[in-house]
């Protein structure tokens, strides 16, 4: 590995992780302004420009998850790159980052230009029969997400129906799907944790596909049976009254006697004695005058009583 600079690689990983977010925001941004546009196509019934639209937006989607795990494999290599440099080989825990950053250098190239020099890199550090398997992916090592988000194998049907009723529903436009794309596939990804149900008719006729099963019928649920204490059958009336308690049962049904409350204390003070006898009724006069010394008399008295 004469030609090796880790250096070298070392820096062009770090751009590669920026020009790929700044890639997925600008594939993601473009995709959500297609979706503004497929909509306006279902609106003036021009399904057929629809799909074609569509197919190009599953396409971008799955450039942005592939991007995604390159970006992550970047970084792990960041992370680890002094295991990468010491070493003369490649290590059990970076052969499926490594491999993966060489198979996708040709495809990603002309975007990521840094993929290029990271895989030159990688093939002076680890040698041309490494590089070379990696490309072919003979050995297995390369990521199976990052090989069908790349791949250029044809979108199902489903799918694409499964974004027009997604895009539908966020522009409120009314579009009913085509019941024989579901026919062809072996099942349509979830858009929102279940599949679309395209219509009633094509449900009826035994669809595998449908979002919610069948419900089984309730079954038939049978009166309580009680046991019998000698009186009506449950099912002729209500069971018998039970007295306060029955041997069959392991608890008393009487309901439980009332709390007796405890008397409350008095809480009046000790007040001292009223006399029994009464004050003697003032002399009635005719005339209304007040007699003074009567009632320095009666003060008086009142005083030797104390």
């Amino acid at each position: 590995m004469p030609n090796f600079k880790a250096e070298k690689l070392k820096t062009n990983l770090k751009l590669c992780i920026n020009r790929l977010k700044l890639l997925e925001k600008k594939k993601t941004e473009g995709a959500m302004k297609a979706r503004k546009e497929i909509a306006d196509y279902i609106k003036t019934h021009r399904l057929e420009r629809a799909r074609v639209r569509v197919e190009h937006i599953i396409r971008e989607d799955y450039l942005v998850e592939a991007l995604e795990v390159l970006e992550l494999y970047c970084d792990l290599l960041l992370a680890r790159f002094g295991l990468l440099e010491q070493k003369a080989y490649c290590d059990d825990t970076l052969v499926e980052a490594v491999s993966t950053l060489i198979w996708a250098s040709p495809r990603l190239v002309a975007d990521v230009q840094e993929f290029g020099i990271i895989a030159h890199q990688f093939e002076e550090k680890f040698g041309k029969e490494f590089a070379h398997q990696a490309r072919s992916n003979l050995s297995g090592t390369v990521n199976a997400k990052v090989i069908h988000r790349l791949g250029v194998e044809p979108i199902k049907k489903s799918l694409i129906e499964n974004y027009l009723v997604e895009i539908a529903r966020n522009y409120h436009q009314e579009y009913q799907p085509d019941p024989s794309a579901f026919l062809d596939d072996d099942a349509p990804p979830p858009m929102d944790g279940k599949p679309f149900i395209p219509s009633e008719e094509f449900v009826q006729e035994g669809n595998p596909y449908t979002a919610e099963a069948t419900a089984p019928p309730a079954p038939h649920l049978l009166p309580p049976q009680y046991p019998s204490y000698g009186g009506p059958s449950p099912t002729q009336g209500p069971p018998p009254s039970l007295p306060g308690s029955h041997p069959g049962l392991p608890y008393s049904t009487a309901p439980p006697p009332a709390a007796t409350p405890a008397p409350a204390q008095s809480r009046t003070m000790d007040l001292p004695s009223v006399p029994s006898h009464t004050f003697p009724e003032p002399p009635s006069g005719g005339d209304g005058d007040v007699d003074f010394d009567d009632l320095t008399r009666r003060f008086e008295d009142l005083k030797r009583r104390k």
